[in-house]
């Protein structure tokens, strides 16, 4: 029994030591890789706030900026959405604003409350180039800050191309429990020993590497940016203070005036279920409450960008128009 409990013990600890050395290797690995990253080329304007940049994309002319605006975790949106993006591009002028803590701006470690990233977002656009009033293309979580843009500051926003994006009283009504937020700051802890370069899959879209609108450099860039940026702390943050966020717009009158089309992205084998069927009677009571609104379901994932840019990029010049 003794001999048995004595292997026993020897296999624990040469199990631990070696997860530990795993550990470390990766971690020492993970650093290296952040240090050649960090030399990546900028693309965009780097706007400063006390020494922390955001970074704000801009291509293309036109009379109307479609200003877009990624969800939650797409760690490099510059890149993400270009396939989206460059069809707007021909006949518009569009900017990409990449959030603290996305792409090529800097993680600003602040708690990500809605008005400082607002702020945010209206600084970085007029300082660089881009006046109001903007067309938003919000994508998920950025729904929230798209839709309080609106509200405090109706005169910039033209209107609201909405990317199946979150409501402000979804994320109030659907707080986020104990159990999920513990899981978003283990999965932050777990970020900075660097073990989500185990699981690439979870870190970058694998469509966007798939698909062609990057050149293959592009693609390069947007993966070293997806594991330098994954799941930081303005992440882990933005996730966090989403009932707080939500719950500041869900307080304000509805932004009647301001045009809203919301493209509600349907994936075939989840068009019956009970969050597919609500989110969809969620817009269109919204919608209802507005001057002029339409919900168009479009057949694809949540990163409905990728797999329907023609179709979205005609449904928001016939409804601007």
């Amino acid at each position: 029994m003794r001999k048995m409990l004595k292997v026993l013990k020897n296999i624990f600890f040469t199990f631990i030591a070696s997860f530990l050395f795993v550990v470390l290797a990766v971690f020492i690995y993970h650093n290296y890789q952040k240090g050649k990253e960090s030399s990546l080329i900028n693309v965009g304007t780097s706007i400063d706030f006390n020494n922390k940049e955001i970074n704000v994309y801009t291509e293309g002319n036109g009379e109307d900026t479609y200003v877009f605006m990624s969800g939650s975790g797409i760690a490099a949106p510059v890149y993400e959405f270009k396939g989206l993006y460059s069809k707007f591009a021909k006949e518009n002028k569009i900017a990409v604003i990449e959030r603290a803590g996305y792409g090529y701006s800097d993680v600003f470690h602040d708690d990500r409350d809605i008005d400082a990233i607002l702020e945010q977002s209206r600084k970085s656009l007029m300082e660089s180039g881009n006046k109001p009033p903007y067309i938003l293309v919000p994508h998920s979580l950025s729904g929230i800050e798209a839709i309080y843009w609106a509200q405090k500051y109706p005169s910039e926003v033209k209107g609201i191309i909405a990317l199946d994006i979150g409501l402000p009283h979804q994320y109030v009504t659907h707080k986020m429990g104990m159990v999920d937020s513990l899981t978003v700051r283990g999965v932050n802890i777990l970020t900075k020993m660097g073990l989500h370069r185990l699981i690439p899959s979870a870190v970058y879209n694998p469509e966007v590497i798939r698909q062609s609108f990057l050149t293959d450099h592009e693609k390069e860039m947007y993966k070293a940016l997806s594991y330098k940026q994954f799941f930081n702390d303005d992440m882990e943050q933005e996730l966090i203070q989403s009932y707080n966020n939500g719950k500041k717009s869900f307080n304000l009158p509805i932004p009647k005036e301001t045009p809203i089309l919301f493209l509600d992205a349907v994936a075939d084998e989840n068009k019956n279920s009970k969050y597919t069927i609500q989110k969809n009677e969620d817009y269109e009571e919204f919608a209802g409450k507005l001057l002029k609104a339409d919900v168009i379901k479009l057949k694809g994932t949540h990163s409905i960008y990728l797999y329907a840019p023609d179709e979205i990029y005609d449904l928001a010049m016939e409804f601007i128009k």
